[in-house]
């Protein structure tokens, strides 16, 4: 058996370490695609359901049956909404943008409520302050309001209607918000995290009767509309440590033939693509192995039994495959690393619920030799 020294000092040391790097560095944004430059698929046409946005939107998805509309490349609007306006509006930088709907829920406007949401590339560190930013502008003549929000959760969110999500933001615009047309206003805040969160979702979380409005110009459009673009969540100096867990790869005692489950790899449904969440975890188990310089790994995939037999074997390998692709970028030599894909054949749990099929679909790494 190998250990990496004193699990408590190293503990100490890593958590030390990081945040000094942190410190010395460059604060980078922890929203991956902030400004929906991004596609994961070829637009097909206008969009009527979330996973219509959800399919298009590279790391951003709909929580919500509603569909956030996407403004870009590509992307044809239809001839009966451009003649309300709808993708007139130049994005703030780039070629593409977002447009969500935040109220009139009593005035016949399809999808009153919408959000978007993102997997951050890192968790949130409680007592840390973070930055929030985006760039905001509002559809001409529509109803202006405040209450636009953020929200950050441990978890992404996913239910299937289209309706309002009753959440307290951690940060929200208190005042109307009111923009001239074709103009841009950058929202701008703080706030201290009190949670590990990893999501964050932007809407308005709260009722019409809650919100404030201001009508413009045209009274009969009565709903508010903002499209949103360049959205900013990155850590305030004084820059706190990031604790490490005791589960943290790098505390593991290490011997042949043991196997430990990567936590927090990500991929899209039926994808094999990291989500770059990813990164952080293979991150550690790259130094892992610079610390081990004759240990050599084994990937090993893992999937749930919905799908067919021979398909989930292919995707396994593929997942496994992507995380071992990764390592060598980065400088692991592929001499050391090994993958397999074992689908459905090894579950850990019952695949007769969904927390079951959750941890079925894991990703894990075993110690072949040191």
């Amino acid at each position: 058996m190998k250990a990496i020294g004193s699990t408590l000092f190293l503990a100490f040391f890593l958590t030390a370490l990081f945040g000094q790097e942190q410190e010395a560095g460059t604060i980078r944004n922890i929203v991956p695609n902030p400004g929906f430059e991004t596609f994961a698929n070829t637009p097909l046409g206008w969009f009527y359901k979330g996973e219509d946005f959800t399919r298009l939107m590279k790391y951003w998805t709909s929580p919500t049956g509603a569909s956030p509309d996407v403004f870009g490349p590509k992307v044809r609007v239809p001839e009966s909404w451009a003649e309300k306006g709808f993708g007139k509006q130049a994005p703030h930088s780039g070629g593409a943008m977002v447009g969500l709907t935040l109220y009139g829920c009593g005035n016949g406007k399809p999808h009153c409520r919408e959000y978007v949401q993102a997997q951050l590339l890192e968790p949130l560190v409680v007592g840390q302050t973070y930055l929030i930013e985006c760039w905001m502008a509002q559809l001409a003549n529509t109803t202006a309001i405040d209450n636009i929000g953020f929200y950050f959760s441990k978890n992404s969110l996913q239910v299937a209607d289209d309706e309002l999500i009753p959440l307290t933001p951690d940060f929200k615009l208190s005042e109307i918000l009111e923009i001239a047309p074709g103009k841009w206003k950058k929202i701008s805040g703080t706030f201290t995290a009190k949670t590990e969160a990893e999501v964050l979702l932007i809407g308005n979380f709260y009722p019409d009767e809650e919100t404030s409005i201001r009508r413009i110009r045209d009274e009969s459009l009565t709903y508010a509309y903002y499209y949103i673009d360049d959205v900013v969540v990155k850590k305030v100096p004084p820059i706190l440590p990031v604790p490490v867990k005791e589960t943290d790869i790098r505390l593991q005692p290490l011997e042949a033939g043991k196997t430990f489950q990567l936590e927090n790899l990500l991929f899209d449904f039926d994808k094999w693509e990291l989500h770059p969440r990813s990164f952080l975890e293979l991150d550690k188990v790259i130094e892992l192995m610079k610390a081990n310089p004759k240990m050599v790994i084994q990937i090993n995939g893992h999937t749930d039994y919905i799908g067919e037999d021979q398909y989930n074997m292919y995707l396994s390998r593929k997942r496994a495959k992507s995380v071992v692709a990764y390592l060598n970028e980065h400088g692991i030599s592929r001499s050391r690393t090994l993958y397999k894909g074992y689908g459905e054949t090894q579950p850990v749990a019952s695949n007769a619920t969904e927390e079951g099929r959750q941890l079925n679909r894991r990703v894990e790494l075993e110690v072949v030799r040191l």
